[in-house]
């Protein structure tokens, strides 16, 4: 969340084969995020930097792998009731047979499917059915919305009795990606670019390019760029805090041979 922007509902909802899980040398890898999990409807490209990719790709791979393992040996799949299968999972766009009130079945793509439909969603592989949700609890079964706060409940409560002084909620990891990922590092690679550029190729390149702040309200899916500006404030003061954790604290302390204030020399 802290590297894609997303937000929690949206990432909840993720189904493993959305995600790249496979490193490739490239610098960011992108998915796309349909509107039918994506807050508002606000279906957008959402982007994974190459490490993450890596690591997710290692997460389904042992983690996710072992406790699908223990879960099918319980017969933990075969108890949801009208489950909604995918049958081919390697399909360019891949579908599941959806009953609608009058009994007949139709073929719904996985992006039209929303997060409820979704906790029933499973892939049928070599080994059995899984479930197609991206991240699993202890138990095998998609963590809910519920359960993922329930994780950052459970951190804070131990960070407390460790007097460490740090919370965390699942939204402050969406406001760092916007505030310090995007905002701070585009902002400066956009103006180091365009300060090197003659008014003519500057011209060029913003017609191309267009405006970083733009670029951010579309990655957080923000119908309106009033709501990214709120993140601009945050920045402001970001870098005032920076500035002041970098001042020494005797800073304005007078030299050894430097008269106090109101002192004749």
């Amino acid at each position: 969340m802290v590297r894609t922007g997303l937000r929690l509902t949206e990432q909840a909802s993720l189904a493993a084969l959305e995600v790249p899980q496979r490193g490739g040398g490239q610098s960011y890898h992108r998915f796309w995020l349909p509107a039918a999990i994506a807050k508002g409807g606000s279906a957008r490209w959402a982007y994974v930097p190459d490490g993450i990719a890596r690591k997710i790709g290692e997460y389904v791979e042992t983690d996710r792998a072992d406790v699908i393992g223990q879960a099918r040996n319980r017969g933990a799949y075969d108890q949801i009731q009208d489950p909604l299968v995918i049958e081919n999972p390697q399909a360019r766009n891949p579908r599941v047979a959806v009953r609608g009130q009058g009994g007949s079945t139709s073929l719904v793509p996985v992006g039209q499917l929303e997060p409820h439909e979704r906790a029933r969603l499973l892939v049928r592989t070599a080994d059995g059915l899984e479930p197609a949700s991206l991240w699993l609890g202890e138990h095998g079964m998609p963590i809910t919305v519920s359960g993922w706060k329930q994780v950052f409940a459970s951190a804070n409560e131990r960070c407390e009795r460790a007097g460490t002084g740090v919370a965390c909620h699942p939204h402050l990891l969406r406001h760092t990606f916007a505030v310090v990922t995007q905002f701070e590092q585009l902002q400066r690679g956009h103006l180091a670019d365009l300060a090197a550029m003659t008014p003519a190729q500057r011209g060029q390149y913003q017609k191309i390019f267009g405006d970083p702040l733009d670029w951010i309200r579309r990655r957080l899916g923000h119908s309106s760029i009033e709501s990214t500006m709120i993140y601009l404030h945050a920045l402001q003061e970001l870098e005032m805090r920076t500035r002041m954790e970098l001042v020494p604290g005797d800073w304005d302390a007078p030299a050894p041979d430097e008269p106090e204030a109101g002192e004749v020399a």
